[in-house]
């Protein structure tokens, strides 16, 4: 049965918001004013599917990529950018006044760049066709894809690369994962779902990844073949990426959120990096700072410690520490002048209560998830800190993901 509605507002999620006596109804791919037609989805509630825009938003603009709508990766491509822009400043803004936080959030920094340069495609076979591509919207469901332009130029082949390794795993018969990142010396593949394969299979893969001039093809993680170590840069270093391993979605973003980090810390000389990863600010940091680094990922940390013997740099210590299950202790915060925390997306709660209870100077938190952060920002203002300012950088250009600098100085 169908339904006539007005929609409100657009929601945090990218979908537009109707509010009825029943509550609110999310429809995807409207704006707010928008008076639509759409059909309640059975089985999810609150939300609906639309069938037609009857009076569209002065706001509205073409998509720009034909997938959009089938495929899940992008919320937004429908929105004039001013727009758009405003709306995803104002999450952050929303955010932080329900926790209760009062502070002046900067204007958004686009930092999309050339472009995503790390994807994970889905491959799935029904009724023995192989579909590779990304998942529809709130579905399991593979949405073939043969170009994406939101993608760095730099993975140009990824998709082809993918579909052929799929299509030899296709007996195997299983949902597979296949994880592509762009680095300095080309793509770098981990295939994962695949389970033990049959050395013959190996072999098969093998030739795949030569025939498209991989860097390196891993299978879960183990190595299937490298033709050249897959390298990043970070500042004057250049280090091996571990396979599968987290990098920011653009090189601009990264670079972006950087600066913002080293701005924020100051004059710091001896400056903690939690969560740090293969070093995207610890790196840049040593330049002029000694560097305390810490990351429960030992790949990502053996990385960073081979990537540190650069002339000029600092010394940086890195080590492996679950800072979820084992925070550093107030107590061992002690010597430092600045602090930086880079959780994933659930945030970092217990080791933000170690930084309230301590007397750092500042604390530059980046977040990725903008409910967590302001669960993390309360518990750091209750200990002491102010909330000096608030930076939304946008690297996930066209869907409702947010990244955020932030920074903290304790209260005299």
């Amino acid at each position: 049965m169908t339904k006539h509605l007005t929609i409100d507002h657009v929601g945090h999620r990218g979908d537009g918001v109707a509010l009825t006596d029943g509550g609110n109804v999310y429809v995807p791919y409207t704006l707010g004013g928008e008076a639509v037609e759409i059909e309640p989805l059975a089985g999810h509630g609150d939300r609906a599917r639309l069938l037609r825009i009857e009076t569209a938003s002065p706001d509205r603009i073409a998509p720009f990529c034909t997938h959009f709508g089938a495929c899940g990766g992008c919320a937004i491509q429908h929105w004039r950018p001013e727009a758009y822009r405003a709306w995803k400043r104002q999450i952050v803004i929303d955010t932080l006044a329900q926790a209760r936080i009062d502070c002046a959030v900067d204007e958004l920094i686009d930092a999309h760049g050339a472009g995503r340069r790390r994807i994970t495609l889905h491959a799935r076979s029904d009724d023995g066709k192989l579909r590779v591509g990304f998942s529809a919207p709130n579905s399991h469901a593979i949405v073939p894809i043969d170009a994406c332009p939101v993608l760095d130029p730099a993975l140009h082949g990824a998709i082809d690369a993918a579909r052929e390794l799929a299509e030899a795993l296709k007996p195997a018969n299983k949902p597979l994962d296949i994880q592509v990142t762009a680095t300095c010396n080309g793509l770098d593949v981990d295939v994962r779902g695949s389970g033990q394969l049959p050395a013959a299979l190996v072999a098969t893969l093998s030739r795949i990844a030569e025939a498209h001039r991989l860097a390196r093809l891993t299978r879960h993680g183990e190595l299937v073949l490298m033709r050249a170590p897959p390298m990043i840069e970070i500042g004057a270093s250049r280090l091996v990426l571990p396979p599968g391993s987290f990098l920011q979605a653009t090189v601009a973003g990264e670079e972006t959120l950087a600066a913002r980090v080293a701005a924020h810390c100051g004059k710091a000389r001896h400056i903690a990096d939690l969560f740090c990863g293969v070093g995207p600010f610890a790196l840049r940091l040593a330049a002029r700072a000694r560097i305390a680094a810490f990351d429960s990922d030992a790949a990502a940390v053996a990385a960073l410690q081979k990537a540190t013997a650069v002339p000029g740099l600092k010394p940086i210590k890195a080590e492996i520490r679950d800072l979820f299950r084992r925070p550093l202790m107030a107590q061992e915060l002690r010597d430092l002048d600045a602090a930086v925390f880079d959780p994933p997306r659930k945030g970092a709660e217990a080791q933000s209560k170690q930084l309230a209870a301590s007397r750092i100077p500042v604390v530059v938190a980046v977040s990725c998830n903008t409910a967590t952060f302001a669960r993390d920002a309360r518990i750091l203002i209750d200990g002491g800190y102010n909330l000096e300012t608030v930076t939304p950088v946008d690297q996930f250009r066209h869907s409702p993901h947010i990244e955020l600098v932030a920074k903290f100085s304790r209260r005299r």
